[in-house]
């Protein structure tokens, strides 16, 4: 792992020598350890939050962690935790090594030994009750409060000054898409100097600057630190634009991938086991490249899957779904490789059309986009809830629930999807308020309101109780079947493009899952008349044993294990 590290550094920055990366190495404690589970994230049942708009801050997550566990969740993924002026949710970074410290309940003068006190108790309470801990930390850009940019703003000649990218003129890097389409008007900001510095999100998040050696190694220092605290992972945001160059895209640039191996070996060498997690906007055969050999990213997001998912049940047809999870369209990761499945994130429906087409786009836009304000990027995506898109159908929500548990990859569940949460206006005024940009994306985030939900959870009848009956037994079930999780996918084709039926395989397990795409029912003959069949999680379905036939109500659903 060693010389993986000085082959990359010599990649990277050739001519470079290698002192720097001596000194950085020398210095780093290494453990000798070896992870127990290395593969960990292949089981795993990931529900995302905002620690203070779940329950206030660290000591009110740790009063639902008994919650979480009976949900059947297993890794938790923390929405930006990190130190940050709030202008864009927390991924507006200011400091890497410093949590926000309302939400540890400390004062802002505290000092870093108090704050690893706070965290590392809530990582015990969680580790204890079975549950990994993972969070963002978003490694392209930071907050133009930090002390970094701060400094690099002084003079042209500060230390800090290459931690940025800085330019005279605002055409260079011109063929970079505009990321925030509708929001800012270029991916330059000027200041009063009369320099400009290069951002690909708000203009108050600057890009960091990677052709500078000591910019890899700061941010290597920030990730090591959480990793020896205990924290199992990382979310690496927006990954696909940390290394540019003129005359490109700026985007999924070979020497990104470089940077990303070697955090990943960084990471490897000093403590195996932690996860990297790519977020990456892109195309699948895109998206893979972030796993590279099983050198970079452990897992990433199947962000076409998402909106194909949603256009399945839109049209009431297998076939986008079915499509995108071809070879042609998702190619084999590597053995270690996982791909996350999700619905429903902190972040808008995404209809951008670098993995979409226009076609796609619009249909999901007309079939989801039930009121104008949900709107995101000019048409590019939809603000809402789970379900306000499902216009708060039982039915719909739960068969939405049952695809993404049981096709390819480790499912996300986004924090109160599992009582049909709906959209926070209130939340979202508020921070147009607070960061002075109309975000939509505010809709689909805001506070849990525990004491009303435990009320509406005494009625029986009540939509909150409804959907997070059949979510948690859905969630429990699921976390029970490794197949689901580690197993190939095979889809049956049952002659209805209103059934999607696939198996999951794993080892010697054999699983089948059945839905009824369809607002009609539908039945069909049982396509295993010669095996054996056990019902291990039925929604608006039936077994009719007479007639050997399945038996769906719309939009009915089964999975099944083979005998």
């Amino acid at each position: 792992m060693k010389d993986t590290l000085y082959k990359l550094w010599n990649e990277l920055y050739p001519g470079e020598g290698s002192l720097r990366l001596d000194g950085f190495l020398s210095d780093l404690k290494v453990s000798t350890e070896e992870h127990e589970n290395p593969n960990w994230y292949r089981d795993a049942i990931v529900y995302a939050l905002y620690v203070d708009l779940f329950n206030g801050g660290f000591n009110g997550l740790i009063e639902k962690l008994d919650y979480l566990k009976d949900l059947g969740v297993n890794v938790l993924w923390l929405l930006p935790i990190l130190d940050s002026p709030m202008r864009d949710a927390g991924f507006d970074i200011k400091k890497y090594d410093r949590i926000r410290p309302q939400l540890l309940g400390l004062n802002e003068e505290a000092s870093q030994d108090e704050q690893e006190k706070v965290f590392t108790n809530f990582l015990g309470e969680a580790h204890s009750r079975g549950i990994r801990v993972i969070f963002d930390i978003a490694i392209n850009h930071c907050s133009d409060q930090h002390p970094w940019f701060l400094e690099a703003k002084k003079t042209i000649d500060n230390p800090y000054r290459d931690y940025f990218i800085w330019s005279k003129d605002d055409s260079l890097y011109g063929d970079s898409r505009l990321l925030f389409k509708g929001i800012e008007d270029s991916n330059w900001e000027k200041t009063d100097d009369g320099w400009y510095y290069f951002h690909r999100f708000f203009s108050f998040q600057p890009d960091l600057n990677y052709r500078n050696p000591e910019v890899l190694l700061s941010m290597s220092k920030n990730l090591l630190y959480w990793q020896s605290l205990g924290v199992d992972g990382f979310r690496a945001d927006a990954i696909p634009y940390l290394w540019k160059e003129e005359g490109t895209s700026c985007e999924n640039l070979p020497l990104t991938h470089t940077v990303v191996k070697f955090f990943r070996a960084i990471l490897d060498y000093a403590k195996p086991g932690i996860l990297m997690l790519a977020e990456a906007c892109q195309k699948p055969k895109e998206v893979v490249k972030y796993m590279g050999d099983g050198d970079e990213c452990h897992a990433a997001y199947h962000f076409p899957l998402m909106p194909m998912m949603f256009k399945s049940i839109a049209m009431e047809n297998r076939q986008p779904v079915v499509h995108t999870l071809s070879p042609e369209v998702t190619p084999e990761i590597p053995e270690i490789g996982q791909w996350l499945s999700f619905l429903r994130v902190h972040d808008e429906l995404s209809l951008e059309l670098v993995y979409v087409s226009e076609e796609d786009r619009k249909y999901i836009y007309e079939n989801y986009c039930h009121k104008p304000e949900w709107d995101f990027r000019v048409g590019e995506g939809i603000s809402a809830r789970l379900a306000e898109l499902m216009q708060k159908d039982l039915n719909k929500i739960a068969l939405a629930y049952s695809l993404m548990l049981t096709l390819t990859g480790t499912p996300v569940v986004y924090y109160g999807d599992e009582f049909g949460k709906l959209n926070d206006e209130e939340f979202y005024k508020e921070q147009i308020k607070l960061t002075g940009k109309d975000d939509t994306r505010f809709l689909v985030r805001g506070r849990i309101d525990w004491d009303k939900l435990e009320a509406e959870m005494k009625n029986d009848n009540s939509f909150h109780f409804k959907v997070k009956t059949i979510i948690s037994q859905m969630l429990n079930e699921r976390k029970e079947l490794l197949a689901m999780g580690r197993g190939t996918t095979e889809f049956i084709d049952l002659q209805d493009d209103r059934i999607i039926a696939y198996k999951r395989i794993y080892k010697e397990e054999t699983l089948v899952a059945i839905s009824n795409l369809s607002s009609k029912g539908v039945a069909i003959n049982n396509p295993f008349p010669d095996k054996n069949l056990a019902v291990i999680m039925p929604n608006s379905f039936t077994f009719d044993e007479p007639s050997d036939r399945l038996l769906f109500e719309p939009y009915g659903f089964v999975w099944l294990r083979v005998l």
